[in-house]
């Protein structure tokens, strides 16, 4: 018997229960890595966002069940499942109980990203004492009830958002959506990294943007770290903790801009201006970054930020391909014209050297252009 991870939104996992709990089903892209599920099996349930494990099920087999379960998404491949517990969130395991106990949470350094293990949905666990762990902890609280808040807006995120734009002479509204963290990161293809290359590179990640947070914080700019990495600790320096963090965004944004703003890795701001905002991508999913700086581009045309993507020295060719691409090419402003490279080597040998000569309390953040690399995609 394995344990494996099943993801679930607060919406998803009211109508798989509102559908009896027989079924649960995945995307078409873990079509091939789902031959693994073995009848027997078991799927330990976790909300994403609330970050609680609610519910156990004995794989009974594939599922040809083909009705509408979920709303917003199909779920094609499916499993004919047994309920072994159901627990509502306010119920629900917390993740912060499992720290120091399970292998992708040996830590706090650890928090939020988990070793990548809450990346793909199913994901299987390395080790069967960690999933023999949380069952335990189910029947407990099947046993002892413990009710915990839960943040509603968390539980049931508000998927969609109206937003103007120009069209001609006019101003039209537009219906857009804003992927969450674990939603972006599931637009992917599995990832073929180990649990010890997604530490690693987690790890860098950390780093990266710790170094580039200090940085901005010694040159007197206000700092933003993305919400959900303000738990993450750098040699034991917490990032949310950081000289200059604030802990709301200039106000003269509408929602929408504000959702995707608030998921971008670091920015440095003066005032309520926006002076450069870093996304750091370590792994292959190069992609999500510079989704999230085109939408807030499209979002705001006008607005005069300079945009980096911060990534390893070896993907380079990755990002100018991904740069290239016509979603952001065909555009009026092109994100190849916007959004520069920065190579962590060169970020990182720049820092040094400009703290061994004592230059941070007279620096310009235009140095930063004197770095970046802009693909401009000539043949």
């Amino acid at each position: 018997m394995a344990f494996w991870l099943d993801l679930f939104t607060g919406t998803t996992w009211d109508e798989f229960r509102k559908h009896g709990a027989k079924v649960t089903g995945f995307r078409p892209r873990m079509r091939g890595y789902l031959h693994r599920v073995q009848p027997g099996d078991i799927f330990l349930c976790y909300l994403t966002k609330v970050m609680r494990f609610v519910g156990a099920l004995e794989v009974l087999g594939p599922s040809e069940d083909k009705s509408r379960i979920w709303k917003h998404d199909e779920y094609p491949v499916r499993f004919s499942v047994k309920p072994l517990i159901l627990l509502d969130a306010e119920n629900g395991i917390p993740m912060e109980t499992l720290q120091g106990q399970v292998d992708f949470y040996p830590g706090p350094e650890y928090a939020g990203k988990f070793k990548g293990f809450l990346r793909r949905s199913p994901n299987l666990f390395t080790r069967s004492i960690d999933g023999d762990l949380i069952m335990n902890l189910f029947r407990q609280a099947e046993n002892n009830p413990v009710k915990r808040e839960v943040d509603q807006s968390k539980l049931y995120p508000k998927r969609l958002y109206e937003t103007k734009r120009k069209k001609g002479k006019l101003t039209v509204t537009a219906v857009v959506s804003v992927p969450e963290p674990e939603e972006a990161e599931n637009l992917f293809e599995p990832p073929k990294e180990s649990s010890e290359d997604s530490e690693t590179q987690g790890t860098k990640h950390t780093e990266v943007q710790y170094e580039l947070l200090k940085l901005g914080s010694d040159m007197g700019f206000n700092l933003w770290v993305a919400r959900n990495d303000r738990g993450r600790n750098w040699n034991g320096k917490p990032l949310g903790q950081i000289r200059g963090i604030i802990n709301e965004l200039p106000t003269q944004f509408n929602e929408v801009t504000n959702k995707t703003i608030e998921l971008i890795d670091v920015l440095w701001l003066k005032g309520n201006s926006f002076v450069a905002a870093f996304e750091i991508e370590c792994t292959t999913s190069i992609y999500s970054g510079l989704l999230r700086m085109s939408d807030l581009m499209a979002l705001q045309p006008n607005l005069n930020m300079k945009l980096y993507l911060v990534a390893p020295d070896e993907r380079r060719q990755k990002v100018e391909q991904e740069v290239l691409r016509p979603t952001f090419t065909l555009r009026e402003k092109p994100l190849s014209e916007t959004c520069g490279f920065i190579s962590f080597s060169k970020l990182m040998e720049k820092i040094k050297g400009i703290k061994a000569l004592g230059l941070v309390g007279s620096l310009k953040p235009d140095f930063l252009e004197q770095m970046a690399e802009y693909f401009n995609g000539s043949v």
